[in-house]
């Protein structure tokens, strides 16, 4: 197990990737998962099905007459011909489903480095969101799981998985996994059940980026700085 207290000294910011096109959606809803999206803007039926139950190969833009727009992410580095291989006690289908229901934060930022300036996306913009790991974990503890895996990857080597691999604080395996890859690699996800809502209470900094490139940043903004 793991405190909230020790997570929080260890992990003090967590970082969530969104496509450039999602802020605006992100600044009005706060940070929906791919179910949440989809309830939120009245998707259902086979649409539904290709979106939360399968393969995504590319980014699906979304549209609702009063919510507007938004962007739900590819699922690139997930290879269905791998994640097979290595699923445990669950079909692909409800592996896609559990994933797409979780909102997901990496613990540090050389994993959102490492994924921006992979092939894949190193010449797409993108938001990257820091969030300040206390508030978010003393109002959210009870819906937050850890994961020692890029549950949502299958490349290099991928491991054994299954639902079980995400724990709660209390049932996660820490100073296991610390004794064996040290403590920048004892977590590597945090994922929220369905939604993040009041995800403006938590928001540190946000920027888009290009691959290594920060492009702009959209949060805090110089003038906020004068303010304070």
């Amino acid at each position: 197990m793991i405190t909230r207290e020790e997570f929080v000294l260890r992990y003090p910011r967590l970082y969530h990737i969104a496509e450039a096109e999602s802020w605006p959606s992100i600044l009005r809803h706060g940070l929906l998962s791919t179910t949440a999206l989809l309830d939120l803007f009245g998707v259902d039926g086979a649409r539904r099905q290709a979106i939360e139950s399968r393969h995504r190969p590319e980014s699906v833009a979304i549209t609702h007459e009063e919510h507007g727009s938004a962007v739900i992410r590819d699922q690139i580095p997930m290879r269905e011909t791998a994640l097979t291989r290595c699923l445990r006690g669950c079909s692909p289908r409800q592996w896609y489903e559990f994933l797409n229901r979780h909102v997901f934060l990496w613990v540090n930022e050389e994993r959102v480095q490492t994924l921006l300036s992979a092939r894949a996306y190193r010449t797409r913009e993108h938001v990257v969101i820091t969030v300040r790991t206390s508030p978010l974990l003393e109002r959210h503890d009870r819906r937050a799981r850890l994961s020692p895996i890029n549950s949502g990857s299958t490349i290099y080597r991928p491991v054994p998985r299954s639902l079980e691999t995400f724990a709660t604080l209390d049932a996660y395996p820490y100073n296991e996994r610390r004794r064996i890859r040290g403590i920048a690699n004892a977590v590597v996800e945090v994922a929220i059940d369905y939604s993040i809502p009041d995800l403006s209470d938590f928001v540190e900094r946000v920027e888009r980026r290009r691959g290594t490139q920060i492009l702009e940043v959209l949060l805090p903004r110089k003038r906020d700085h004068c303010n304070a």
